[in-house]
């Protein structure tokens, strides 16, 4: 009996997984503004309050796990969809200020950050950029929040 691996069942959500990311991966070269070199901000409005929380509250502590917790002013476009609201929470509750008007003091550091959400085949990837690192990851979400459906992506630039 010869079954194609193309038409394998076990295969098809990894097939669904290296779509979503190569998806993600066009799609982040087509969103890049120019002279920061960061993405521009976007998060579909669909996504509930508790997965948008769950989301950033893992993407910000692992960025501060880059970074290192509220050592810097952190400079953020925000927008009115769960996600922008519920990213700004995070990084404050991990001690970061976060400013959305690009004004701060002299001697501030300011780090800026973009992020991107992607709903692909019933899971979402996120992504949060700054000049220095980017870090993305899968997550499965339900009713109740959301839980990560893959590793960690880290790329230092440098």
């Amino acid at each position: 009996m010869n079954i194609p691996l193309s038409h394998s069942r076990a295969l098809r959500p990894l097939r669904n997984f290296a779509a979503a990311c190569a998806l993600a991966a066009l799609l982040s070269g087509c969103q890049s503004t120019g002279t920061e070199g960061l993405v521009s901000s976007s998060a579909p409005p669909e996504i509930s309050g508790p997965a948008a929380s769950a989301i950033a509250g893992d993407m910000v502590s692992r960025l501060a796990e880059q970074l290192g917790p509220g050592k810097a002013t952190v400079a953020l476009k925000t927008d009115t969809s769960p996600f922008g609201q519920a990213l700004e929470a995070a990084l404050k509750g991990w001690g970061y200020a976060v400013i959305t008007d690009q004004k701060t003091d002299s001697g501030a550091t300011v780090i800026p950050l973009a992020y991107v959400i992607l709903a692909v085949d019933g899971q979402v990837l996120a992504r949060l950029s700054t000049n220095s690192v980017e870090l993305g990851r899968a997550y499965s979400v339900t009713a109740n929040g959301a839980m990560p459906a893959s590793a960690l992506s880290l790329m230092r630039r440098g």
